[in-house]
């Protein structure tokens, strides 16, 4: 069997890239265009299952939306460089607050402008499943299997449309070739309505779909059961969440009907029905073997500290790992070249260094205690959380040789953090372990200069951080940067990882509570230890200021919060967070100001842009005005 990797061939990428809403059957054999032929028999319906596939939005640099649509990286400006020859900057002109209506970015209901037109992918799923009965040579088990992936699919697009959008169409099946102008015209449904169709149609797939794949060589990449009830879970929680239940900024909006679209009240069931949904993908992500991922490859006389580094680091880059409930087979490689930092220990050009952590997600790590460096009452951030954008002499003590050049000048902000903001984060007099090399001693590792004519830093105009942060995480510790090249490792991105579910339950179980229960506790302690931090009431009794935080629902919303966008920065869940929770957006993009030579002139906050202020309107995504005008009863979205 061929693989059914998403992102197919480049043959077929192409064509697909090409076609548009009246020929979307180019995939069917010359020579044959007859839609009969399309479904004459299983190798043909399987090129129809690879279109089916092929519309998955793209979680990289030019197609994730959280990597740029808010304030979780940033860019050197636009039009110096390459950036607009190397990304798609459609994603950063929204996190720029440059969305609009006449000509929307990230259009995923045209097709235009970085999206895929996601009414063409439902469109195809349904031909599909209206089809699939017709090859006489498919085996009844092989049909069941693929009409579960395509209904998954089906799901999936209705979900990602919801997300985007808020109410829309529901299609549950295509409009008839001569219907009138009239029924072609469709309205929007109720929130409620989408959900609901959306979650019914993933329990359907579910059922007919493999705990497992059993050929890995041959299916990674297609849909399991623990994705359809992960993606359920997701589903639930954008559901139960601020933007959708209860958003009093909607709550007056009707079609031309009269029909209200958005839930006037909130409805605390929905945070049960996340939480079930969310314990459930765990059992079943369990019994297909899926675990927190631990680094276990035999690398002698390395350090407990650059393990855990590891140990977070690999559960996004190690090919398939146990962590990876739902991988992305389109290829990273490009993602790590705008990622991935130039060091002592090599300078290619071919490492393009520009996919830039704001100070934001910097700030936001916990401190070695594994409470916020706001909270911490030790002796170090409580006398120096005052003076945390001052620089200091980084002295030899703890994990320190492990973590930054010793002897040397950094940032207060940049000592005795969290693992994960190590992890992270590449940042100046900070280290790169690397595969192969001989040890983690400081004398074989490599170390990140971020200052201006430096060789991490802004040597010219072209390539380089405009924060002095760079996207750590998401380069593999097999991608290395010598002198002579670059060379990447290729992984599947994870969509869905098990730590994004055991938060998933923690935050969904903590609203339907009105104490936080241990169940709460266990599933983030899971991800705190995997980090290398005591559990949460433990830290925080030891060394916050506000030890009764963890008691308290509202204490605890607010660190499930914090532990969402540590455990998941530089992996594009922060915008998508922050949004569903209505956080608004900082006005100010801030980082180090990269142009100084020296410590002194360096570790200057800096005010990178001032995008406009963030208005209930952002939240969802605009139709474009012509759609609107050629179909008037879908509205355009409250604000726009």
């Amino acid at each position: 069997m061929k693989k059914i990797i998403i992102s197919i061939s480049l043959v077929i990428a192409a064509m697909l890239c090409s076609t548009s809403c009246s020929d979307y059957l180019d995939i069917v054999p010359e020579g044959t265009p007859s839609m009969d032929n399309a479904f004459s028999n299983r190798i043909n319906s399987f090129k129809f299952l690879h279109t089916c596939y092929s519309y998955l939005p793209k979680w990289d640099q030019a197609g994730s939306i959280g990597f740029l649509a808010g304030d979780e990286h940033w860019l050197i400006p636009k039009g110096t460089g390459f950036i607009d020859q190397r990304l798609s900057l459609n994603a950063w002109e929204i996190g720029r607050g440059e969305q609009n209506s006449n000509d929307p970015y990230q259009n995923y209901w045209d097709g235009l402008n970085g999206g895929t037109n996601l009414w063409t992918a439902i469109r195809d799923c349904n031909i599909f499943l209206e089809n699939i009965d017709k090859p006489l040579d498919l085996q009844q088990y092989e049909r069941n299997r693929w009409i579960a992936e395509v209904k998954f699919l089906k799901a999936y697009y209705h979900y990602y449309l919801f997300m985007l959008y808020g109410p829309i169409p529901i299609m549950d099946n295509n409009i008839s070739i001569d219907a009138s102008a009239e029924e072609v015209r469709r309205y929007r449904d109720p929130v409620d309505d989408v959900v609901n169709y959306i979650s019914n149609l993933l329990d359907d797939a579910a059922k007919d779909l493999p705990l497992q794949v059993t050929d890995a060589g041959e299916e990674l990449g297609r849909i399991t059961q623990p994705i359809a009830k992960a993606v359920k879970a997701q589903l639930w929680l954008l559901a139960a969440s601020p933007l959708f239940n209860g958003n009093t900024d909607y709550i007056n909006v009707k079609d031309n009907q009269g029909r209200s679209l958005f839930p006037s009240e909130t409805d605390n069931n929905k945070w049960k029905q996340a939480a079930d949904a969310a314990l459930d993908a765990i059992k079943c992500a369990k019994e297909a073997g899926h675990d927190l991922y631990y680094f276990t490859l035999p690398v002698n006389g390395l350090s407990d500290a650059t393990r855990k580094l590891l140990d977070i680091g690999e559960a996004v880059t190690e090919k398939w790992n146990t962590e990876i409930i739902w991988g992305s087979t389109w290829n990273v490689n490009g993602l790590q070249k705008v990622a991935v930092a130039k060091t002592t220990k090599g300078s290619h050009y071919d490492a393009i260094s520009v996919m830039a952590p704001t100070l934001t997600v910097a700030e936001q790590f916990y401190s070695s205690n594994g409470v916020p460096i706001s909270e911490d009452k030790g002796d170090f951030w409580s006398k120096n959380y005052p003076n945390r954008y001052d620089f200091t002499i980084i002295p030899d003590e703890g994990n320190n040789k492990h973590y930054l050049k010793i002897g040397e000048e950094t940032a207060y902000l940049h000592l005795n953090r969290e693992p994960r903001f190590y992890a992270n984060l590449s940042f100046d007099r900070g280290t790169w372990y690397g595969y192969g090399y001989a040890s983690d001693e400081p004398k074989d590792l490599a170390f990140y200069k971020f200052r201006a004519k430096e060789v991490s830093g802004r040597i010219t105009s072209e390539d380089y951080s405009y924060t002095g942060y760079l996207n750590k995480k998401v380069c593999s510790y097999k991608t290395s940067v010598t002198d002579n090249g670059l060379s990447t490792e290729r992984y599947a991105f994870p969509i869905i990882r098990l730590a994004d579910l055991y938060l998933m339950y923690a935050e969904a179980l903590n609203e339907t509570l009105n104490t936080p229960n241990n169940d709460v506790y266990t599933y983030i302690d899971l991800v705190r230890e995997r980090a290398g931090l005591d559990g949460v009431k433990e830290s925080w009794q030891k060394y916050s200021k506000y030890p009764e935080k963890p008691n308290t629902k509202t204490g605890m919303r607010e660190i499930i919060r914090m532990e969402r966008l540590n455990e998941l920065a530089c992996e594009g869940k922060r915008f998508w967070d922050l949004r569903r929770w209505k956080k608004e957006l900082p006005r100010e993009v801030k980082g180090w100001y990269v142009q100084g030579e020296t410590a002194q002139e360096f570790y200057r906050v800096t005010t990178l842009y001032l995008r406009s202020r963030y208005s209930f309107k952002d939240y969802l995504w605009p139709l474009k005005v012509e759609t609107v005008l050629k179909d008037p009863n879908l509205g355009q979205n409250p604000g726009w």
